[in-house]
């Protein structure tokens, strides 16, 4: 696993850190072929160029859309268009990630669903190039943890699609509020933009934290320059280094995240019905799903079913609810919870291979949950009791060189 440490003195834009990822040696071929598959292949033109700002180097990187009349793209239709793309799992969860918190914070904006979200700056084309192409670099290099440092997000007023509107925008505000992604100071700087959404979005989905960089040895730097002259280097700094490893003196590794609650009153299915339908939001992309016995009017038994679900899979879940359900109403609020960075990994043991889920407590610590099918599996083959199968495993993994 490679620890990605990104230092955005002068703020953060996707084109700034994807020409970081492109100075580190990131081959321009992993972000055309994504973007060739989404049909986007002769629409664009990257420009990427050797600078210096403030007398440092750096790559500058410019998206030229060769669109004759760039269409604007609402979230659902983008959202069908990337789930359809034919792209390893890994980077279509993380492209969706990015657009998904994008389309919560501009809809908690304007005040109506992300379904209805217009995109106009981070809809357009050279979003989506350096949407894709940040993921696709980030998951090219193996980075499994990303530290931030908090980003200014600049000050004054900026010209907008939806007008003149006051700095931070605010689309970055509202990530910033989501997620509670610390912005430092934007006190000295000239008036302007700093920070974008797109760039913020980008490192609010991959960042474990945001805060100092722990101590390590860096093994690779890459420069992005931004476009804007300031009073010093305008410039981002991508570090790579080997192993990730935790520092127990830093802060708690957790993350916020936002999650949609989509929750029924169910009274008049069968137990059996139930169970099939929290499978199917399970199988649909739910984070979790689990019920509760509540009464309802006139004494009539029901159950409270409620799923935790990505914003970005929020229209795909509602449709399985109208299949599999009665409920002729569907409750969704967002909600914010804490997560631990987590992992999965097979363990070898003598009795077999065995899949492990690990979280990553504050301490640094990682806690081990075996997955049960596979007990199961091994019990039965070596007419074992589960309790030793779990057994075998737990001594093998405290004599493995796996933490």
């Amino acid at each position: 696993m490679t620890l990605a440490l990104l230092d955005a003195p002068t703020g953060l834009a996707g084109n700034m850190l994807l020409a970081a990822l492109l100075d580190l040696g990131l081959p321009e071929a992993e972000i055309h072929r994504p973007l060739a598959a989404l049909g986007l292949a002769d629409v664009y033109r990257l420009e990427l160029e050797e600078r210096r700002s403030g007398g440092l180097r750096g790559l500058h990187l410019a998206v030229v859309s060769l669109e004759p009349e760039p269409p604007h793209r609402h979230w659902g239709e983008l959202s069908s268009q990337l789930q359809a793309a034919p792209w390893p799992a890994p980077l279509k969860q993380r492209v969706l990630e990015v657009f998904g918190v994008l389309a919560a914070a501009e809809a908690a904006v304007h005040g109506h669903s992300p379904e209805q979200v217009h995109f106009h700056e981070v809809g357009a084309l050279d979003a989506l190039v350096d949407v894709v192409g940040v993921c696709a670099g980030l998951l090219h290099f193996g980075v499994g943890e990303l530290v931030c440092s908090p980003p200014p997000a600049g000050h004054g007023v900026v010209a907008t699609a939806h007008g003149t509107l006051p700095l931070p925008v605010p689309a970055v505000l509202e990530l910033a509020r989501l997620r509670a992604i610390p912005l430092a100071s934007a006190e000295g700087f000239p008036p302007g933009e700093l920070t974008t959404p797109t760039g913020l979005a980008l490192a609010a989905c991959w960042a474990t934290r945001f805060g100092q960089a722990p101590t390590h040895v860096p093994q690779r730097v890459g420069v992005g320059l931004g476009s804007r002259s300031l009073d010093r280097p305008n410039l981002l700094r991508l570090t790579l280094t080997d192993g990730g490893g935790f520092d127990p003196a830093q802060p708690d590794p957790a993350h916020l995240e936002t999650v949609l609650v989509q929750q029924a009153q169910i009274d008049d299915a069968t137990a059996e019905d139930l169970a099939f339908l929290a499978e199917e939001l399970r199988q649909a992309g739910a984070l979790e799903v689990f019920s509760q016995p509540i009464a309802m009017k006139k004494g009539r038994a029901a159950q409270l079913l409620t799923a935790l679900v990505a914003p970005e899979q929020a229209e795909r879940l509602r449709q399985v609810w109208w299949r599999h359900s009665s409920t002729l109403g569907l409750r969704e609020h967002p909600q914010s919870r804490w997560v631990l960075p987590r992992r999965s990994l097979e363990l070898a043991t003598p009795l077999g291979p065995v899949r492990l889920k690990q979280a990553r407590l504050p301490d640094g610590r990682w806690r081990s949950k075996p997955e049960h099918d596979d007990l199961v599996a091994l019990a039965r083959q070596h007419t074992l009791g589960i309790d030793q199968v779990r057994l075998v495993v737990q001594q093998t993994l405290e004599h493995s060189s796996q933490p």
